[in-house]
């Protein structure tokens, strides 16, 4: 046709092979590392998610024991004009107190007389300051000790007769201790583990899964205190009033769900 030459009709590509041939040649590495970043990021949320798939619970475990040793302090004191004057004072107040205490079955070997303890008070006039006179005090702790906490609970509750009798006593409160403590607390910490796992098991099957490894377990409040008591103390309690007691550990479990 007058010269013109003539040309093949142009067959477009199709499907992806004829997209590549029309993707600039910037365009195609771009689009290829979007995809590979989308397949990371779904990994990485997978992983998350099955790496969060725990439960946390609490664990608790009780048992009431029984106080194995006793501490017990009781004050002799004695006054008078001069530092001498007052130890001489409480001379006979002692005596009779060690007296007393041999006779209810206390041994020698548990009684100690502590250090003696002196002080003096200066009384003056209040109108100009003036010293009048100076008053001593002399104070004598007897310490008692013994794994006989019965005995002990028996005689702190009788010697208050002295002071009836006119001894000048100041009686303390016995404390009864249980010197096994460290042994006892490791089994109540398992316990306690042991009743965490229990309840995991019970809310994880409620939403038909199972309970797997222990991924972290903390030790919370270690209690002592008198039976049946409710008193939960923020940094645990040691009750020494009562011979028998109740010890109570607390452990906060988080357990895989499987």
């Amino acid at each position: 046709m007058d010269g013109l030459e003539t040309q093949a009709p142009h067959v477009p590509a199709s499907g992806f092979m004829g997209w590549i041939r029309r993707t600039p040649p910037l365009v195609l590495p771009m689009v290829v590392l979007s995809a590979g970043l989308v397949v990371a990021g779904a990994v990485a949320v997978k992983g998350i998610r099955t790496a969060a798939d725990t439960i946390t619970v609490t664990g608790a475990s009780t048992e009431r024991i029984r106080s194995d040793y006793a501490d017990w302090t009781v004050v002799v004191q004695g006054s008078g004009a001069s530092q001498q004057a007052a130890y001489q004072a409480l001379q006979p107040d002692l005596q009779r107190t060690l007296a007393f205490l041999r006779t209810q079955g206390v041994p020698d070997s548990s009684i100690q007389l502590a250090v003696l303890e002196s002080s003096s008070n200066d009384i003056r006039n209040r109108m100009n300051g003036a010293l009048i006179k100076t008053e001593w005090s002399a104070r004598q702790p007897i310490r008692i000790s013994t794994p006989d906490v019965i005995l002990i609970s028996k005689v702190s509750r009788s010697i208050g007769s002295l002071v009836g009798d006119g001894v000048s006593l100041t009686i303390q409160p016995p404390a009864y201790t249980y010197t096994k403590l460290a042994d006892k607390r490791v089994d109540m910490l398992a316990k306690a583990t042991a009743d965490a796992r229990k309840r995991a098991v019970a809310i994880a099957g409620q939403a038909g899964s199972g309970i797997g490894a222990i991924t972290k377990a903390d030790t919370g409040t270690f209690q002592i205190t008198v039976p049946n008591s409710t008193d939960m103390g923020r940094y645990g309690s040691y009750d020494t009033r009562t011979i028998n007691k109740d010890i109570t550990a607390v452990m906060g479990v988080t357990f895989r769900v499987q």
